[in-house]
């Protein structure tokens, strides 16, 4: 299905493009010294610096033969895709709906699609698991954090 080797570039890519992001993007908060000290861009380009170095390693291993264990031809079967995409798809639409109707309902409704869809759970126990959260999730931030989290166009509709 999916080969190993293909599954270490493409994170080595991964990893190094988030690495260039933070370092380009820690340019424009200054790099080196200024009359107060380091600069705040100076710790993040050195840490995206080394994750750089670090994804070049890992692609350059991946790329030579028998370097590493890319020489699998098999990482990931149709059964662990599937059992992946179970988890992948409800937190994508999980973060594409917190917009929409905040992130408390979202929660519930991520916390229920995770345990109840794949059978882990029964829709009572399931239904329990996912208001407690919210619940949870609402007293801590919005109660004694005082942290207002997104509401979404829901919450704005009803005034929240």
């Amino acid at each position: 299905m999916i080969s190993r080797r293909a599954l270490e570039l493409a994170t080595a890519v991964l990893t190094g493009s988030f690495g260039v992001t933070v370092t380009v993007s820690s340019l424009d908060n200054g790099i080196g010294w200024s009359s107060a000290g380091v600069d705040s861009g100076t710790f993040p380009f050195l840490i995206g610096i080394i994750i750089v170095l670090g994804s070049l390693y890992n692609l350059a291993r991946g790329v030579l033969p028998g370097a590493t264990l890319a020489s699998v031809p098999v990482a990931i079967t149709q059964t662990e895709l599937r059992r992946l995409a179970g988890l992948f798809v409800p937190a994508a639409v999980f973060v594409a709906v917190i917009p929409l109707i905040g992130i408390y309902i979202a929660s519930a409704f991520y916390i229920f699609a995770v345990l109840a869809l794949p059978k882990h759970q029964s829709l009572l126990r399931s239904s329990m698991m996912a208001v407690a959260t919210s619940l949870g999730l609402y007293v801590v931030f919005e109660r004694m954090f005082q942290v207002s989290l997104p509401h979404g166009a829901l919450g704005t509709a009803f005034g929240f």
